[in-house]
């Protein structure tokens, strides 16, 4: 059974840094991506970032390039979304997904993880 797990959401201030994990478990090969999504209250959900584990190419929302980077350990099996500078906008549940798609499209995604929260306030 696929599964994807995040972990590492909480509260930070404003200006601070997280990073999220995403542990991956299941894939019949290593030919899978992950991408990184978020769902603030009221909204619809955003892709931000996506990572080929194959061979490490990277793809960015406009609204995250240059503050959040998307990395992978495959001999952990696990992705992770570091986030620098956060802003209170930047406040939501944060979901990894895992397949065969590339891109930050929800749609192309049917592994999901059950998301962590993370809030940036003062």
């Amino acid at each position: 059974e696929v599964q994807v797990v995040e972990s590492g959401g909480g509260l930070v201030q404003p200006g601070g840094s997280l990073r999220l994990s995403c542990a991956a478990s299941g894939f019949t090969d290593d030919d899978y991506n992950i991408a990184w999504f978020r769902q603030a209250p009221g909204k619809e959900r955003e892709g931000l970032a996506c990572i080929s584990r194959t061979d490490g190419d990277t793809y960015y929302a406009d609204s995250v390039k240059g503050r959040f980077t998307i990395s992978s350990d495959n001999a952990k099996s696990t992705v992770y979304l570091h986030m620098n500078n956060l802003k209170p906008e930047d406040t939501a549940i944060y979901y990894c997904a895992g397949g065969a798609a590339y891109g930050i499209i929800a749609a192309w995604f049917d592994n999901w993880g059950q998301g962590t929260q993370v809030t940036v306030s003062s």
